[in-house]
This record gives structure tokens, sequence and C-alpha cells, in this order.
């Protein structure tokens, strides 16, 4: 289906259709419904996600872990030294100070040990079992919308439209990581490739890899997918790469609003709120507008 299209000119009705910025229908209101409703289940996930770390703020790789074992990756801890208590995080065996955010933190003169601060995690006291609820709560509303999306995807060919990269995305891709190193950018309806590269993975593999590892963390799931557990590693490697989906997912996050705030947060945010955007006058974006789904 063809989108609405709202031409606008940049100055008045006399000025030449070369200056004129076209406001087209992006994104749809299915589209707009589960991009919020995955931020905000996201958002709740990480937090009591953090909450749950904090019972055991180490990660290892294999089927077993204790003090038998030297498989520690990552740990968060906090010891006594001679200038009292104080926070550390431990990558690959190197030390690092992280005394008053990991490890050690607190109101100043009420600090605990604890793995990440009370106000990185909900809810913001230790209760283990709370933070599990919100959890898992989330995670099904986070597997439930994206299975439907990308049902409606596959049927309806947004996936194919408009998110796997052509042949002519890939040619474009080196001027792409120039434009964007620039902060140069091309309000188009189509996605550029970095855009696509960006979202198809933590659609397509992000997402998909927290799922699986997810699951296979679940004790009630080993009976009913024995297999994963096998298949990732172990349990315990299964919640090292969940940890680390994690990371790359808030590293997007911080990437895609410094590209929105970068690119003109009016324009983005009218987009994804309303699903209307503005687009570069025609003599950059000639390709006629479409719907996105």
């Amino acid at each position: 289906m063809e989108s609405v299209v709202r031409s606008q000119s940049a100055t008045g009705p006399d000025t030449p259709v070369s200056n004129e910025k076209t406001l087209i229908y992006r994104q749809s209101h299915w589209t707009r419904l589960t991009h919020w409703l995955w931020a905000i289940s996201l958002f709740f996930m990480l937090l009591s996600g953090l909450q749950i770390f904090n019972a055991r703020p180490q990660l290892y790789i294999g089927k077993q872990s204790g003090f038998e074992f030297n498989n520690t990756v990552f740990a968060i801890g906090a010891e006594n030294t001679a200038n009292g208590s104080r926070g550390y995080t431990e990558i690959l065996g190197h030390r690092f100070d992280t005394t008053g955010v990991l490890g050690w933190s607190g109101p100043a003169g009420q600090e605990t040990a604890r793995g990440f601060p009370s106000w990185a995690t909900i809810p913001s006291y230790y209760d283990l079992g709370t933070a599990r609820v919100v959890h898992f709560f989330f995670a099904w509303i986070l597997v439930t919308t994206l299975i439907v999306w990308l049902v409606a995807s596959l049927i309806n060919g947004h996936i194919r439209r408009d998110l796997a990269p052509r042949i002519d995305d890939i040619k474009r891709l080196p001027q792409d990581i120039i434009d964007h190193a620039k902060l140069k950018f091309h309000h188009t309806r189509e996605y550029n490739t970095l855009q696509k590269m960006a979202y198809g993975g933590v659609l397509f593999v992000l997402l998909p890899l927290m799922i699986i590892t997810g699951l296979a963390m679940s004790p009630s799931m080993n009976s009913v997918l024995p297999f994963l557990n096998d298949l990732l590693g172990g349990r315990q490697t299964a919640r090292t790469i969940h940890f680390s989906v994690m990371v790359l997912l808030v590293l997007f996050f911080v990437v895609h609003i410094l590209m929105i705030i970068a690119a003109g947060p009016i324009n983005e945010l009218r987009s994804i709120i309303t699903g209307w955007y503005r687009t570069d006058p025609p003599a950059h974006d000639n390709k006629p507008a479409k719907r996105n789904s």
C-alpha cells in the first residue's frame, strides 16, 4: 500500500521543487507499538536482571563453577584493604578498582558490598524473588511481541522490503560508514545499510540469542529442552553469553540514542511516535515513498 505523502515547501509556494521537503508515513502503528513495548520490556529486564546477577556476581565458561575450577571470566566484588573496603571488577584476570559503583557502593557511611549499585537495580533493595517475577513477566512480553512481529513481517514483506540488505546496500556500506563518521545523514524513506545491519543484528541475532540463553538457564526448561545447555557449552557459559548480549544491547541503545540526536531528534521521535517522517528534498531522495509496515 502506498503511504500518504504531504509536501511542504521550505520557504513558500514559489520555492523550486528541489527545495521541498516531504512528510511521509514511515512507521506503521504496529511498528511503533512493538518498538515501545520492546523498549519498556528491555528496560525492566535490564534492571531486574542486574538484581538477579547480584545474587552471584561472577561469570564462568563451562558447565560447572566453584573454588576448584579456574574458569572465571568476569567478577564484581569487594575486599578489605589498608584503606578500608574497596570494590573491584575483574575481567579475564585483570582487576580494576570500581569503588562507589561496582562491588562496594551506597550512601556515604552506609556503603555495602553488592555487585551493581541500588540505583541500577529493580527493586533497589536486595529481593531476588521480586526481581525474578519482574524479569520473567517482561521477558514473556518481549518474546510474545517478537514472535507476532516476526510472523506479520514475513507475511507483509516488511523484512524482505525494508530490513534485508541488498547488493546495492553492501556496495554503499563504505560510503555510509564515512557519512556517519562525518555526522552527515540522508533523510529518506528507506533505512541505510548501517541501519539495516544494526536492526537486523538486534532482531535476528541478539534478541533470539538472549531468549535461547535465558531458556537454557531456567531449571524448569532443562527437562523440556535438555539439549540447550550442551549446545551452548553448559549452563554457566549460557549465563555468560546472556550477560554479554545484555552489554551489546546496552551499547546499541547508547549508539541509537546518539544517532537520533545527531540526525535530528524532533524528526526521528516524530517518526516513531506518530509515524510521520520528514525526508530530504527530492534531489536527494528520488525513490517513491512507501509505507513501512
